[in-house]
């Protein structure tokens, strides 16, 4: 846990003992009274919190000294200031549309995008994916806000992806604004490498536009990829096929690695 995140409600509130963010500050990373942590608000300002008091109930003894007994889960609480002293790590203007891949996959894929900072993220249905898997348990919205504010707490940042959730494809692009890079990502047909591609964006008729002006929006396809008509489509509205190379990725590696090359080529990895 690189960043320990709470609501604006609970920044100003005790933190229960059960809770899991004390029981990591405790068992793991060992905090008594008047240490320091990382801390922040989700969507809002990072910065450092103080424990001030740590309070075990009567289930846990009278004593507040031992850390076994304060993690133990009896009532409790982890009394702390916070001060802010930065913008928590702002998301950067990438959005990635995902074709639904299999739930093992889906949660290591959205932890790792949150954790590099991607905007949004549209999970889409596919001509060839798995149509079970738009009924996942794990794609509710709750489970799968989850997997992202786990790949934020990774980043240490307070700043949490979007998520949207379509049945298809075509559904998906009709809800996009312009104004966007377009990269689709394709082994099958590419028209050019992923780097090609986006140099050739670079080159607007405004030559003093900058690249990072612009919002980068990358779809990854499902384990089965595109179908002809969704080439089409994507073309249609504005995507350049492009690829990585001849190997076949899984979803969750595509997506990483496209998100990594496209971070570098917009100058967020300096």
């Amino acid at each position: 846990m690189n960043i320990c995140l709470f609501t604006e409600e609970e920044i100003n509130k005790p933190l229960d003992l059960k809770d899991e963010r004390a029981q990591h500050l405790i068992k793991v990373l060992h905090k008594k009274e008047g240490d320091t942590f990382t801390a922040g608000i989700i969507g809002g300002k990072a910065g450092t919190a103080r424990i001030e008091k740590i309070e075990a109930g009567s289930g846990a003894g009278a004593e507040t000294g031992a850390a076994e007994k304060r993690g133990s889960g009896a009532a409790g609480a982890i009394t702390f200031s916070f001060e802010p002293s930065s913008d928590g790590k702002l998301l950067n203007p990438v959005k990635m549309i995902i074709g639904f891949p299999r739930p093992i996959q889906l949660k290591r894929l959205l932890r790792d995008i949150a954790a590099l900072g991607v905007y949004q993220v549209y999970l889409c249905g596919t001509d060839l994916g798995e149509k079970s898997y738009l009924q996942s348990t794990l794609v509710e919205k709750g489970n799968a806000y989850k997997m992202l504010l786990d790949g934020t707490v990774q980043a240490g940042s307070t700043h949490v992806p979007e998520l949207y959730m379509h049945k298809t494809l075509d559904e998906c692009l009709e809800s996009l604004g312009d104004n966007q890079i377009k990269l689709a990502l394709d082994n099958v047909k590419p028209k050019c490498s992923l780097k090609e591609a986006i140099h050739t964006k670079k080159l607007f008729s405004d030559g003093d536009a900058r690249f990072c002006d612009y919002e980068v929006i990358a779809a990854i396809g499902s384990e089965r990829g595109w179908t002809d008509r969704e080439r089409d489509l994507l073309q249609k509205k504005g995507f350049t096929l492009c690829g990585m190379g001849p190997r076949i990725m899984r979803t969750e590696t595509a997506a990483t690695v496209a998100g990594a090359i496209i971070l570098d080529e917009i100058g967020a990895l300096k």
